[in-house]
Order: structure tokens, then sequence, then C-alpha cells
């Protein structure tokens, strides 16, 4: 590759890495300048609280230092570095609802009820119902579901993505949706 052209270099994930490899500070802060605001699309498409995301992105960085060297030349750098962001913000999905057990076991995902959306039409939040259906679903269902749903990936960017294949994940988003239209059923109508 060559490195006399200084603008390929400054946005070329591959060339960035060598130099990060080789103990490169400054092309580290260049990688996070090239990928932060994918990854906070990410987290926070995932987590749903800012706060959180931002925390996610810096995780990321630095599990993204300490692993660098398991970086393959050749290999797809956006797709690598979006899978750590994707199981961290899988990893912290799942602690929180370990934190959470005990008050998702007194609302049972079949209950889903937002007591203050019956009482007032008004205030009737369907976002925020639809959020925390999709927090109920299984880890990899509930990735599937933000991929395709959120981030707007087709079936053949996700199974990519999530390294399996086209099919796990067009039964994945079957099930998926299957799970939210009974969590919903209630609050949107029934089940159709």
């Amino acid at each position: 590759m060559e490195q006399g052209n200084a603008d390929h270099g400054q946005s070329n994930p591959e060339f960035l890495v060598s130099k990060i490899k080789n103990g490169d500070k400054e092309a580290f802060m260049k990688l996070v300048g090239l990928y932060q605001q994918k990854i906070f699309v990410l987290a926070y498409s995932m987590v749903q609280e800012r706060e959180d995301a931002l925390d996610l992105v810096q995780e990321t960085f630095l599990r993204l230092y300490e692993k660098i060297n398991t970086y393959r030349s050749g290999e797809n750098f956006s797709a690598w570095l979006m899978k750590i962001a994707r199981n961290i913000c899988l990893d912290f999905i799942r602690r929180q609802k370990t934190r959470k057990k005990e008050s998702l076991d007194q609302l049972s995902p079949e209950r889903l009820d937002l007591a203050d959306g019956h009482q007032d039409p008004a205030h009737f939040n369907p976002g925020k119902l639809i959020s925390q259906a999709v927090s109920c679903l299984p880890a990899k269902q509930q990735a599937v579901f933000i991929l395709h749903h959120y981030r707007e990936l087709k079936y053949e960017e996700i199974a990519e993505e999530l390294r399996i294949s086209t099919g796990t994940v067009k039964s994945l988003h079957y099930k998926a949706v299957r799970k939210l239209r009974k969590l919903l059923a209630r609050q949107l109508g029934g089940e159709r």
C-alpha cells in the first residue's frame, strides 16, 4: 500500500491499523473519529439510552485497542469492529436483564402493560411499548430485529454481520416478530 497518499491513509482502516500495531496513538484517534458515530448509532439502537450508548462506544474502543493484534489484514475491518461493538452491547443487555430480573419477573412479558397509557390515551406511547417488548426478546432475536428494523439491513447483510446463515436470520426474525405480536396483542388491537 502506498503511504505517500496522506489523505488515503487518513481514512483507510487497514493503513491506520498497521500504524496502531506499531504504537501510533494518533492513528488510533483517527480510527476512533472514523467509527465512533457508526458505533454510537448501533449501540443506541440496541440499548435506547444515550448515556449507556456513549459508555458502550468507549468500551468498544478500549476492546479494539486490546484486540487490535487479532485483526487479520484483508478482513473487512468495519464488519470486524461492528461485531465487537454488537457483542459488547449484547453483553451489556444481558447484564441489565440479570440486574432487572426481579422487576422483570414482576412484569410478565406476556402482560406488558403501560397502566398510565390506558388511563390517559393522550399519553399512549407505542414506541416505548415496542422498545419495552423488544427488550424482552432473546438476545439473538433481539439483535436480528434491531439490525433489520432500526438499522434497515437486509437479511443477507445481517447474516454477514452476525456470521450466521441467511436462513437462520430469517428464522430468528420470524420468531421475533411472532413473539412481539403476542407481547403487544393486548395494547395494539390483537394478533393478526
